[in-house]
């Protein structure tokens, strides 16, 4: 009896693994033509790839097939452009596919601007966006650079453009040595539940403001929300205490009553603190990680004359933090008023920027752009969502394209949405700006932003 149900096990199991191994033959099945640029000698460009070539023929890249793969050259312009690329049929709508390729840099001064990977999909040989998607990378090791990503196509497709792409190689080259595409399996999304809260305490105490923050971070943690962003110098506000009556160490008594909430609720926790480092004193932000232990902090790099006169000490540095559902940065109130703190966040990897903030999310008035429009201006012009906790206007949750998914509406408590940190958008005309923008940066032409003014006529 017990060997006949042995038996009808590893049947079982050798079937299922029959099955398993057939579906990954068919997972598994290269989808690009000549995939390592293969020459049978009379041949300049490998079957199966196309050239293409800028309008300004002067600029055009040249390409020639070599031992080992398809070499890609400047001809002696160090602003040539130019690739190859190949157009693949038999795609299925809402398939998931993962893309691969691997070339040799020799003297290229800038890879990440220089080398690129297109992904693009079409329907009956009609692209649905001009710009696709760039393919993750590059990854270097040594002179080996490879590109990575899983792309999800849309619906309507049912063909596919994949480019290898050459700019401005300051006159380097290429040699792409392999470029592949295969069915895989989807990527489940990264959801998480972000939280901000508004509320601005009035004839308080520090001991009475902390009580109440806590009190949100307990109704955040019931929403059963992974993250939540408190204000600006929360045991300051609503008191009639100054800077030098609430500044305190971190770690110190306030940060362990936060913790302890923090830890009761497994949450992540955002808060902006008065700072007392030694004789020198910050304004700061912490974060706190689900088990109440200190994860981070965030000095306020950019001071406005209410804090620098009273002897506040600016922060120097753009810190980002890995949390257990992605990388977060944190800004603090006037910080919002200067575009490369944001910038620096996201170049850094951020994905989410907290914002505690006694200032404003007022919307725009009269024609007079307001907090709550340059917040969404933000995450759109870095990809990143903004989190601002506020003292005036509305807490938020704004997304990279610069829509409100959560907003207080004048009301206090906890405002949440849901996000997937795994969703890419493209814009209608650009494409996906997260991976786009910090490619076509110019950063040669912002010099003048490295030197401190030497007047002015204002």
């Amino acid at each position: 009896m017990w060997n006949r149900f042995v038996f009808r096990v590893l049947v079982v199991v050798c079937f299922v693994g029959v099955i398993f191994h057939c579906a990954q033959g068919i997972e598994a099945k290269e989808l690009v033509a000549n995939p390592t640029f293969k020459s049978s000698g009379d041949e300049q460009l490998p079957n199966g790839w196309s050239v293409w070539r800028p309008v300004l023929d002067k600029t055009a890249c040249r390409v020639e097939s070599v031992s080992e793969g398809l070499l890609v050259k400047a001809a002696g312009d160090p602003y040539a452009v130019g690739g190859i690329v190949q157009e693949i049929k038999d795609i299925k709508s809402g398939q998931a596919y993962a893309v691969k390729a691997v070339c040799r840099l020799r003297n290229i001064p800038t890879p990440y601007q220089s080398i690129l990977v297109r992904m693009s999909w079409s329907r009956g040989g009609k692209l649905l966006h001009p710009a696709g998607m760039l393919v993750r990378g590059p990854v270097l090791e040594g002179d080996i650079a490879s590109f990575e990503d899983v792309f999800v196509s849309p619906e309507a497709a049912d063909g596919a453009q994949l480019s290898l792409e050459i700019k401005w190689p300051g006159g380097g080259s290429v040699i792409w040595k392999q470029a592949s595409l295969q069915a895989t399996t989807r990527p489940g999304p990264r959801k998480v539940k972000i939280g901000t809260v508004y509320l601005r305490p009035r004839q308080s105490t520090p001991k009475n403001n902390l009580k109440l923050w806590c009190e949100q971070i307990n109704v955040a943690g019931k929403l059963g929300l992974d993250v939540v962003c408190l204000g600006e110098a929360i045991t300051m506000v609503g008191t009639n205490c100054s800077v030098k009556d609430c500044a305190e160490p971190i770690p110190g008594p306030a940060t362990r009553q936060l913790a302890g909430a923090a830890r009761r609720n497994r949450i992540w926790v955002v808060a902006g603190l008065t700072e007392q480092a030694g004789d020198v004193v910050y304004n700061t932000a912490v974060l706190l990680d689900r088990k109440g232990r200190i994860a981070g902090k965030y000095r306020k790099v950019h001071l406005p004359r209410e804090e620098w006169k009273n002897g506040i000490r600016p922060g120097d540095a753009y810190p980002v933090f890995r949390t257990d559902f992605g990388n977060v940065a944190i800004q603090i109130c006037y910080d919002w008023f200067f575009p490369e703190a944001a910038e620096i966040f996201a170049l850094k990897g951020a994905e989410i920027i907290f914002a505690p903030t006694w200032g404003n999310t007022l919307p725009d008035e009269a024609g007079r752009v307001d907090g709550e429009s340059v917040f969404r201006v933000r995450a759109r012009d870095n990809g990143v969502y903004m989190v601002p906790s506020v003292y005036d206007g509305n807490s938020l949750v704004i997304d990279p394209m610069g829509r409100m998914l959560a907003c207080s509406g004048g009301k206090e408590g906890v405002f949440w949405a849901e996000i997937d940190l795994n969703v890419r958008e493209n814009l209608q005309w650009v494409g996906y700006w997260r991976s786009i923008g910090p490619r076509h940066r110019m950063v040669e032409s912002y010099r003048p932003l490295l030197k401190a003014p030497q007047g002015s006529k204002y």
